[in-house]
């Protein structure tokens, strides 16, 4: 039966619930001005912090991507979750016993996230109790192998997966799990075989320290499972690309040091946070991406271009080398600083704490190199440096690491270091690195078209209104707005779609809307009458332009609505823009009333623009199109 959560409990849930508390799990927060905070957006890619909490309301909302709303709503979007999963999920973090009304109609099956996160954690309680048992002596004698104790397994949850092979479907299905969920949630296959056998196990947890899934160790020679390492699939809460082992403990050194070292196994973790690297987490079971990347950063908070770090350990072997050029592709991913920590011996953090103690994994994060550096290296070291054309190639393949080089400052010694490693002259290198950064800029797109681009004057008649260039991209909306209104007037509505002569920027334009405004909607002889109602002579002008001008396909009500939809978009665009200008410049403390009816205007003003984007995607035409997001 379908039930209704008591407003007043839903009340207590959002009193109850920090927001700050709550994001803070999800994205670093400074104190920024009038008791708010600040951070990098979780809802789109950003560098320079447009997201914005008020603890004292309760509300967040991003100056870059409009998305806004309370603690209930940030819990929605962030974990993809009905309103019910979360208000529960946020009773359960604040201990609101909720009641529910019985409705007296059927409703959806329980939420499938909540659950498939009850049954997780459920069987990373299971896994932890088996760990003891006499079954499990082959695990604890593999942890006991790499300096692991007791106290250890037990601070980072670790368990043990039963050879039976139905041991944790029959647990979990005493706890009142169906079998449905338990496939949903990856735990058992469709056989109803546990996924996870004879295997020791590492609960995976996202920053707030839900268990999201588990990767897994073959422990026996007999084990089915080719994989040594063995991670849960892809369910409803466990996303690979988006999942970092080890961030539930990391989480809150990663934000006050502003910096992550990102380590290659579970073990890895383990040691480099006993060796005192409380910052280390790793991907689970496949290679770090642009989505751990961005996570990292949230986490790591704003910064300049030049402070905080990201430290990968690779092996100092071939697979090493290939796991750092893959990170060096993707290194526009972070502001943060990227660097490289290789162990000479080629031992992982787990073997060089085991072999030479806590001091020496803190000192391999501490020898870390800049990944730039790191890289260039291995790029030399594919040439014959002795033969003159081979020093050639090589600063031809390096001189575009120099040029990609985030912090200009450090141009100029890194091309000294070039020269120095190449036996070149260091003016021939820089020459190199010069022109290797022309090539780069000639691929750039170009510019985008100033919204204020000059317009034509007319010289003639001074007094008369300024011609609208034709290529002007800013204005390509407008101008194509009003070839549709005097081609064909009957694929509008009679309020011209709720177009208003505001939504006009160029004059000429406007005064062409006005004399339509004028005229009214009145097919029969509608190009003389809006002719003989312009008073300008630019305008009139303009007005014949533009009934001759080409259509870019055949008009209809649709393609009408498109365009209006997208020329009122603009102008919802600019009064945002204006809104949240002056939110930014407005203390919310000592103008309470105006601050809350301007973020009121702000949210209305957001709605309306997605209901416009929504209506405008009919509009597909290239030279025709607008930039609604510049």
């Amino acid at each position: 039966m379908a039930g209704r959560i008591n407003d007043e409990d839903i009340a207590l849930v959002r009193e109850r619930a920090r927001i700050d508390e709550v994001v803070s799990d999800h994205v670093a927060l400074r104190r920024g001005g009038g008791g708010s905070l600040k951070g990098l957006c979780p809802f789109h890619d950003e560098k320079t912090p447009s997201f914005q909490v008020t603890p004292s309301r309760g509300f967040f909302y991003c100056f870059g991507c409009g998305e806004g709303g309370d603690v209930i709503s940030f819990v929605q979007k962030i974990d993809n979750l009905s309103f019910t999963e979360a208000v529960q999920q946020l009773a359960d973090r604040t201990g609101v016993q909720l009641r529910i009304t019985d409705t007296g109609a059927p409703g959806p099956e329980p939420g499938v996230r909540m659950r498939v996160l009850a049954a997780n954690t459920a069987a990373a309680e299971f896994y932890i109790g088996q760990l003891p048992g006499a079954e499990a002596l082959t695990a604890r004698q593999f942890l006991d192998g790499r300096g692991f104790d007791r106290a250890v397994a037990e601070h980072f949850s670790i368990g043990y997966a039963p050879r039976g092979g139905r041991e944790l479907h029959q647990h979990l299905n005493r706890q009142g799990f169906s079998d449905k969920e338990l496939v949903r949630a990856g735990l058992i296959r469709d056989a109803g075989y546990d996924f996870f056998q004879g295997r020791l196990v590492w609960p995976i947890k996202d920053s707030g320290s839900q268990v999201l899934g588990f990767g897994a160790r073959r422990l026996y020679d007999t084990d089915r499972m080719p994989a040594k390492y063995l991670n849960t699939p892809e369910t409803p809460v466990y996303k690979k690309s988006q999942v970092l082992y080890g961030l539930d403990l990391a989480r809150q050194a990663i934000g006050k040091k502003s910096q992550a070292v990102v380590v290659e196994g579970y073990t890895d973790v383990m040691a480099a946070h006993l060796s005192g690297v409380d910052t280390a987490v790793a991907s689970c079971g496949t290679a770090f991406g642009e989505d751990h990347a961005r996570m990292l950063q949230r986490l790591m908070g704003n910064h300049d271009a030049f402070n905080g770090e990201v430290i990968f350990t690779f092996d100092g072997d071939a697979a090493g080398q290939k796991a750092a050029l893959r990170v060096f592709e993707g290194d526009k991913n972070f502001i943060s600083q990227t660097y490289v920590a290789v162990e000479p011996s080629g031992l992982d953090p787990c073997d060089l704490r085991l072999e030479h103690g806590d001091a020496a994994v803190r000192e391999l994060v501490g020898r870390r190199v800049p990944l730039y550096r790191f890289v260039m290296a291995n790029v030399l070291a594919q040439h014959d440096l002795d033969r003159a054309d081979s020093r050639l190639a090589a600063l031809r393949q390096a001189a575009p690491l120099i040029d990609s080089i985030r912090d200009s400052s450090l141009v100029t010694g890194y091309v000294r270091e070039l020269a120095g490693m190449l036996g070149m002259d260091v003016d021939e290198v820089r020459a190199e690195v010069s022109r290797s950064a022309r090539q780069h800029n000639s691929h750039r797109s170009a510019p985008r078209a100033p919204s204020s681009a000059p317009v034509e004057q007319d010289t003639e008649h001074p007094d008369s209104l300024p011609w609208p260039a034709a290529e002007d991209r800013a204005l390509a909306v407008e101008r194509g707005t009003l070839k549709l209104m005097l081609q064909a007037p009957t694929v509008f509505d009679t309020s011209w779609n709720g177009v208003e002569a505001e939504d006009f920027t160029h004059p000429t334009y406007r005064a062409i809307f006005e004399a339509i405004l004028e005229v009214g909607w009145q097919p029969e002889g509608w190009p003389g009458r809006v002719q003989e109602a312009t008073s300008d002579d630019t305008a009139r002008q303009l007005e014949i332009a533009l009934l001759v001008e080409a259509l870019m396909q055949v008009p209809d009500e649709r393609y009408a609505s498109a365009y209006t939809a997208r020329l009122q978009l603009l102008t919802v665009l600019n009064r945002i823009k204006s809104v949240k200008s002056k939110l930014q410049r407005t203390n919310p403390v000592e103008h309470t009333t105006e601050y809350n009816s301007m973020f009121s205007t702000l949210l209305h003003l957001e709605s309306r623009r997605k209901e416009l984007q929504q209506e405008s995607l009919g509009l597909t035409d290239g030279p025709e199109r607008g930039n609604p997001a510049s």
